[in-house]
């Protein structure tokens, strides 16, 4: 295998399989989309315009803002919170000594605002979930977007009227499109944190080894 991309590997895979989630979503929501409008006798519209439509952007970023939000409270809590036994939790009893200055432990190869310091290495120690935060505020004002578009589609067919994105955030459905993705998001994180504690997947390095006892905790 070429060295690129077996060095590389996880991630091409892992954005393959996005990438053909996504036509298939395209797709069937296309053809979702079309069935909507012959149903009200509406002409049907091209693909082109259905990616431009509230129905997908609302779909998209409805999922993604509880994927990032999800990563990024997981990356936050694992820094201060423990589960003993899992291979996703710090170990309580091997915990590393503070280092008050990260620039004495800096090597060449260290990112350069770990050389700089001060407030560039400041932001950059919590830039991880500070990057996931930012993706999921993004997504999050996109799905509000979507939605009051999409809302307010459906209603001035029905003879309602329309509503600002403001308003939209204000409605019990938007709620309900959030937290019917963010509760199954947690409860996938909880469901792997106690998983880890008794099961395996050897050469994984989300689980522990397979000869570690359960209450070994961390890789």
């Amino acid at each position: 295998m070429n060295k690129t991309l077996r060095n590389n590997s996880l991630s091409l895979a892992m954005f393959f399989l996005f990438a053909v989630s996504m036509g298939g979503q395209i797709i069937s929501g296309h053809h979702v989309f079309n069935d909507d409008r012959k149903d009200h006798h509406q002409s049907e519209i091209g693909l082109g315009d259905y990616l431009r439509s509230s129905h997908f952007v609302e779909a998209t970023f409805e999922n993604w803002e509880s994927e990032f939000l999800q990563m990024g409270v997981f990356v936050l809590f694992t820094a201060w919170l423990i589960q003993k036994g899992s291979s996703e939790s710090n170990d309580p009893d091997n915990k590393e000594p503070k280092k008050e200055d990260l620039r004495s432990e800096s090597k060449p190869n260290s990112p350069w605002p770990v050389h700089r310091g001060g407030l560039a290495l400041k932001l950059y120690e919590h830039s991880l979930s500070g990057s996931l935060f930012l993706f999921f505020l993004f997504a999050f004002a996109l799905h509000a977007l979507g939605g009051a578009h999409q809302h307010n589609r459906e209603s001035l067919e029905h003879g309602g009227e329309a509503i600002s994105a403001m308003q939209y955030l204000a409605t019990s459905q938007f709620w309900f499109e959030s937290f019917q993705n963010w509760q199954s998001e947690f409860f996938s994180i909880w469901a792997l944190l106690l998983l880890t504690i008794y099961l395996r997947e050897k050469g994984s390095p989300q689980s522990k080894a397979v000869t570690a006892g359960n209450e070994e905790t961390g890789e």
